[in-house]
């Protein structure tokens, strides 16, 4: 039940309608990605699609990018805030890179977890209490610490 699917999307492919662009955030809504990967079209030299009548406006690329990152984003933050105040399963990856107090792990759904503990239970599995969920990952504390 808590499945995490993501996926890459290409908008402004060349031929690409206002309505393709619609027919996509219908997917989005519809498949409730855990997150997706959004990518601008741009020609790749030697791939049949550089070739390609029907090229779409640097604007009209733009808005349809714009259009789908936003709720791309939306159904990220969504999908991630549900496990808020719960308490997680997570793979210890490593020492956070911005916050050497901090480690920084994933739960079994690929969100990130930061949290602070020593260097050597990198590559251990910890259950986390998820205390703040930041949009596309979570600050939380170990299970059975005191709550900050």
């Amino acid at each position: 039940p808590d499945i995490a699917i993501t996926t890459d999307i290409i908008v402004g492919f060349p031929g690409e309608t206002d309505a393709d662009v619609d027919e996509t955030l219908r997917v989005i809504e519809e498949a409730r990605f855990e997150n997706a990967f959004t990518f601008q079209y741009s020609p790749r030299k030697g791939t049949p699609a550089a070739d390609y009548p029907d090229r779409v406006s640097p604007e009209k690329l733009q808005e349809g990018f714009d259009r789908v990152l936003k709720r791309v984003q939306e159904m990220a933050k969504e999908r991630t805030a549900r496990f808020a105040g719960q308490e997680a399963e997570v793979l210890i990856e490593g020492v956070n890179e911005r916050d050497r107090t901090l480690l920084t792990g994933r739960m079994s759904q690929n969100i990130l977890v930061h949290f602070p503990g020593p260097e050597e239970h990198v590559g251990e599995l910890k259950t986390v209490r998820l205390e703040e969920c930041r949009g596309f990952y979570y600050l939380g504390q170990p299970a059975g610490t005191p709550g900050r």
